[in-house]
């Protein structure tokens, strides 16, 4: 097996480990619109060393929003409770695809989070 396909291999292994102790943290529902299909981790930080801060439980339409470049607005309005998590894989990975959305209240949302103020100022 290749050295970046074990990495990989290990890595994903690791992110599993978490599965539980997220799920258990979200009461078994998306912890963006708190759905409950085909739910999954989701990694806020893929390319960091996973920590259960950087793993939120989403469902498979939020998995969806997380990858659009351009989500549809009315679609984005089921997420914007999720900024004031203390989690931050759930309030920073929701502000980041909330400020893809140029409307209003999406900016208005992200400014009223409780979100790192760095990372506020860089999204909007």
């Amino acid at each position: 097996m290749a050295k970046g396909a074990q990495q990989n291999k290990d890595h994903l292994e690791a992110v599993q480990l978490f599965g539980k102790t997220v799920s258990k943290r979200a009461a078994f529902k998306c912890e963006w619109c708190e759905g409950n299909e085909e739910l999954r981790l989701w990694e806020y930080r893929p390319d960091e060393e996973p920590v259960e801060d950087n793993l939120a439980l989403l469902c498979r339409s939020c998995r969806e929003l997380a990858v659009m470049k351009a989500p549809d607005p009315r679609r984005l309005r089921s997420i914007r409770n999720a900024l004031w998590s203390p989690v931050p894989a759930v309030a920073e990975g929701a502000a980041v695809v909330l400020a893809r959305c140029k409307e209003p209240w999406a900016r208005e949302a992200i400014e009223e989070s409780f979100i790192d103020e760095a990372l506020k100022e860089r999204l909007l």
